[in-house]
């Protein structure tokens, strides 16, 4: 789960002003967007809220209020009126915020909320391995050995059985009533045939039936339920399409309820299908939830909280609660043992969205831009009901008066941002890292069987893991930058998977297993905040929902990936391997964003991409530099020393790579 949008709002809170006095003043906004003659006034509001809404950084200043709203001149360039709308919306909402509370009690009751969506992303992404994992004992059924305990029907009817390897999609031609008679396995040699009467399941290693070995989805079909859970990936593109446009169009509450409800739909009606047709699609309809039942009521929550407590509040609800139902699922399925059952715990509650209207409030922003300020001020009275504060009168005024002047700007589309050639490119580099850290993290997910021991509590050692790799993505993101975190963990655990593929089934694989599920977490989640400190303000949403949106279109080859194990155990090890390799090489060409601010134009972009990209660095220009010296005295004391003169045609070449 996939930090989706850690930052998709920071940009949207840009830091207030400390006026130097006390008293009623006007002043001239300092980095004013609008130019020098039609700078606003400001109108500094002595009144501060109840100290305890004050934050740490908020105890130090007060707020300023627009007084005048002028429009930009004629003269004003695209950039600076997107610049200006953004600073206005940023500091309006930021006033708001500073009075109700940076994190009152409809924000912690909010915050606790996260548990319910959270968990719901969890088990609809998870569920389906525990519904369709194969137990890794079968062979073909032969009716006519029905009457004889399970072990001997193994032995006579599985070739190869007494060495403990066998045929587990072949069994003998012969006759069976002699076979009966005798109970003496047919000699090696015996022609075989493919399972005439289906398969047989030892339920050992997984103690339950599941959709795989009920419909004998094996052998020939072994590609059934990895084509199944390509589907869901398809649904959750076409989720993406659906439920943004729901989002945009009707608000975000009806996306949020409607993404849980067709999981829901989509869950229970599973339980009921007979088939593989039915079964995709069902699936497909839990995929079209995937991401959009939690994502949204993420950002939600992030657009009401203080700028003091994004930080905590974006990683704490997947650390904790994603991370508690990911651990606790395993454990669900193994002592119900029965997918039916599984299915209807982990779908039935998000029924439970449909009270999301009474506890959850609509985005204030988006409310602005469809022009429904009233519905806008009735969020913020409700926030002051419930965190017991008030936004004096005048700040609400002026809040009322910039949503008006906000609810006409008209924004622009994605396709805009592609018309920069360095964003461009940008964008390319970042949706192949992306979506190629999106195949690798996924397959992991899925190859519990290819490391060995318990599949249960490989399973829960896999998961346990993101916890603290997100707690140490906190401690380490701003110390150590963006470029090295993500190229460093790809690197170190495309070299521990390769060590795995050399290692036997057993600890020491499932150890090396763990410990690369670390790494390549702790990059996915640096990927997901790193593509929203890139993309410009105007085209964060979008182009994060077009991240998202790659990464499940890469993702449909990774149940493909797992299913290699069957040609060779280590296959999968192998392709996540050396694809983490050709990843990480790649994530040196992002520009590092340690330190920046958030980039509110195309413009601010640009200059990123220019400032921070690795063949920009001073390091780097001195080593080529310095190289390309090295190059050219050795080349050109080649030929001079040359007698013969056989060489003197480099110096043309040589004299170019000199300059």
């Amino acid at each position: 789960m996939d930090n989706k949008a850690e930052n998709v709002d920071k940009s949207d809170t840009s830091t207030q002003a400390t006026p130097t006095t006390a008293d009623q003043q006007t002043q001239t906004l300092p980095n004013s967007p609008l130019p020098t003659q039609e700078t606003s006034t400001l109108h500094v509001d002595t009144e501060s809220p109840p100290n305890d809404q004050l934050t740490s950084s908020s105890k130090s200043k007060q707020v300023l209020m627009f007084k005048d709203l002028p429009g930009p001149s004629k003269e004003t360039s695209r950039s600076s009126k997107y610049s200006e709308d953004l600073e206005l919306d940023a500091d309006v909402l930021e006033d708001v915020l500073f009075y109700v509370g940076e994190m009152g009690l409809y924000q912690k009751l909010m915050f606790l909320s996260m548990m319910l969506f959270t968990t719901f992303a969890s088990w609809v992404y998870l569920v389906q391995i525990f519904i369709t994992v194969t137990p890794s004992k079968y062979w073909c059924k032969v009716s006519k050995l029905a009457s004889l305990s399970m072990e001997l029907r193994r032995n006579l009817s599985a070739p190869g059985a007494a060495t403990g390897d066998w045929d587990k999609c072949h069994t003998f031609d012969i006759d069976w009533d002699q076979v009966l008679q005798t109970l003496t396995p047919p000699p090696p040699q015996t022609p075989k045939i493919p399972c005439p009467d289906g398969w047989e399941f030892e339920f050992t290693d997984i103690p339950y039936e599941t959709v795989v070995s009920e419909r004998g989805w094996v052998c020939n079909r072994a590609t059934y339920a990895p084509t199944a859970q390509s589907i869901f990936f398809i649904g959750s593109l076409t989720g993406g399409v659906v439920f943004g446009w729901i989002a945009d169009n009707l608000g975000r509450i009806p996306a949020l309820i409607g993404s849980n409800l067709i999981g829901a739909i989509g869950g229970i009606t599973t339980i009921y299908t007979s088939g593989l047709w039915d079964f995709i699609f069902c699936r497909f309809l839990v995929g079209m939830s995937y991401d959009n039942c939690f994502m949204i009521a993420y950002i939600l929550i992030l657009e009401y909280v203080g700028p003091g407590h994004r930080t905590w509040v974006a990683n704490m609800p997947v650390a904790i609660f994603g991370g508690a139902a990911s651990v606790c699922l395993p454990w669900l399925a193994y002592f119900v043992a029965d997918w039916r059952v599984v299915l209807w715990i982990t779908s039935l509650p998000m029924l439970t969205v449909i009270a999301s209207p009474w506890f959850l409030p609509e985005s204030v922003r988006w409310l602005v831009s469809r022009g429904r300020i009233d519905d806008a001020v009735k969020v913020v009275r409700r926030f002051e009901r419930v965190n017991r504060s008030h936004v004096p009168d005048h700040v609400m005024d002026t809040f009322i008066a910039t949503s008006k002047k906000l609810s006409t700007r008209k924004m622009e589309s994605l396709y805009s941002l592609f018309q920069s050639m360095l964003l461009r490119t940008t964008m390319i580099y970042m949706v192949v890292v992306y979506s190629s850290n999106a195949v690798i993290y996924d397959t992991l997910v899925r190859i519990i069987e290819v490391l060995g021991l318990d599949f249960f509590v490989t399973f829960t050692l896999n998961e346990a893991i993101e916890i603290p790799s997100v707690l140490v993505l906190t401690l380490l993101l701003d110390r150590l930058g963006r470029r090295i975190l993500t190229g460093g963990s790809l690197l170190v655990g495309s070299v521990v998977l390769f060590i795995a593929t050399a290692v036997p089934k057993g600890p020491y694989r499932v150890a090396l297993g763990v410990l690369a599920r670390f790494l390549i977490n702790l990059a996915f989640t640096v990927l997901c905040q790193w593509g929203t400190e890139i993309l410009p303000t105007p085209f964060r949403g979008s182009g994060s929902s077009m991240l998202h949106m790659s990464g499940f279109a890469f993702s449909l080859i990774s149940p493909f990936i797992v299913l290699s194990a069957l040609d060779w155990p280590p296959l999968p090890l192998l392709i996540v391997s050396v694809w983490s390799i050709i990843t990480a090489s790649l994530s040196v060409l992002l520009p590092e964003t340690k330190g920046q601010e958030m980039p509110q134009t195309i413009t601010d972009a640009e200059k990123i991409i220019m400032n921070e990209s690795l063949c920009k660095q001073p390091e780097v220009q001195q080593f080529k530099r310095a190289l390309s010296q090295v190059v050219s005295t050795t080349v050109n004391d080649t030929v001079s020393r040359d007698p013969e003169g056989r060489i003197s045609r480099l110096r043309l070449s040589v004299s170019g790579i000199g300059r």
